[in-house]
Order: C-alpha cells, then sequence, then structure tokens
C-alpha cells in the first residue's frame, strides 16, 4: 500500500465552521477531529472528537444499491477492528443512480433493523459535484478521486491523512483493504 500523506484539516475545518460554529485554523495540518461536528442521521450534531487518534474508514452508502449488502461487511470490519481503533462511519447519499430516496428514519431503519449496523451513520449528504459537502470535497481533492458510485472507501489514518482510497468493487471482507486496515492500525 502506498502512503500518501494528504492533511485535509483546512477543509475539514470550514466544514466544522458551517455545520457546527467550530473555527477552521490556518495552515495546512491534519484533520482535529474535536474540532469537526456533523449532523447524525437521527438529526442533531454528532460529536466526532472521539475519533481522534483513530483510524477512519470513511464510506457513501445507498439502500438500493448492488453494493448495499455491504453494510454487514462494513458492520464486521467495525466489531472486529474496532477495539484496535478503528472506526467505520456511514454517510448516505442519493447521488448515484437515485439509489437513497429515503429520509432519514428509512435509512436508519434499514441500516439498523435489517443490517445491524452499529458504526455511526451521518445525514443523508451529497458526495460528488458542485453541491458535494465539504468532507467529501476535501477527501476527493486530497486522494485525487472523487467517488464514482456508492459504496466508495477512503482511509484515515490516526494523524487525520488520506491513506487510500477504494472503489465500491473493494468488499469490505477484500483481503487488501483489511491489510492495508491492519498496517495503519499497527502504525502509531
Amino acid at each position: 500500500m502506498k502512503i500518501v500523506r494528504l492533511p485535509l484539516f483546512a477543509a475539514l475545518g470550514a466544514m466544522a465552521s458551517a455545520a457546527g460554529g467550530a473555527r477552521a485554523q490556518a495552515g495546512r495540518q491534519p484533520i482535529d477531529w474535536s474540532t469537526v461536528s456533523l449532523d447524525s442521521i437521527g438529526g442533531g450534531p454528532m460529536p466526532t472528537a472521539g475519533y481522534r487518534g483513530r483510524v477512519v474508514l470513511l464510506v457513501n452508502t445507498a439502500s438500493r444499491c448492488g453494493f448495499t449488502n455491504q453494510y454487514e461487511g462494513l458492520e464486521s470490519l467495525y466489531s472486529k477492528y474496532g477495539p484496535k481503533g478503528l472506526v467505520v462511519l456511514g454517510f448516505p447519499s442519493n447521488d448515484f443512480g437515485n439509489q437513497e430516496p429515503g429520509n432519514s428514519k428509512q435509512i436508519a431503519d434499514l441500516c439498523f433493523n435489517t443490517y445491524g449496523v452499529k458504526f455511526p451513520m451521518f445525514a443523508k449528504t451529497t458526495v460528488v459535484g458542485q453541491n458535494a459537502n465539504p468532507l467529501y470535497a476535501a477527501l476527493a481533492k486530497s486522494s485525487g478521486t472523487a467517488p464514482k458510485w456508492n459504496f466508495h472507501k477512503y482511509l484515515i489514518d490516526r494523524s487525520g491523512n488520506v491513506v487510500g482510497n477504494y472503489s465500491s468493487r473493494i468488499t469490505p471482507d477484500d483481503k487488501r483493504l483489511a491489510a492495508d486496515i491492519e498496517k495503519v492500525l499497527s502504525q502509531r
């Protein structure tokens, strides 16, 4: 795995300002999760300070997609590697094929009741194009790759740097993804 150190703090600081009133710091620094505020799928802000020092796998999700069964694999990753420092973050999006038309309650019901998702899920959002939320705009800019479909994954190290991104076809049980997660988890 090639590790590319691409700081995201500046764009995320701007997102935090828009979403929760936090100040953005000048300069290019890794993500400081304690300054980022995002809305949960249940409504209201979801504190992100607990992600500081953790390895993060961000995924844009959809309920009516051929890849929707990846929720199970994502939950397995979260269960297996969570105690070692991994957190999976799900961002429902209707950007691809109109495959996430539901409201927050419908999305949450599917995630939690059908797939047993316990990892954090955020409010439905736009992940590509001019209206992409600032987090996804920063991820696309930093990695050089915007999601091309549902269930695109970004891996962020403990220092807040994007270290990998994976297409929808890379499933959560893919050995390459697991190896990359384990490698990043082993780094302090």
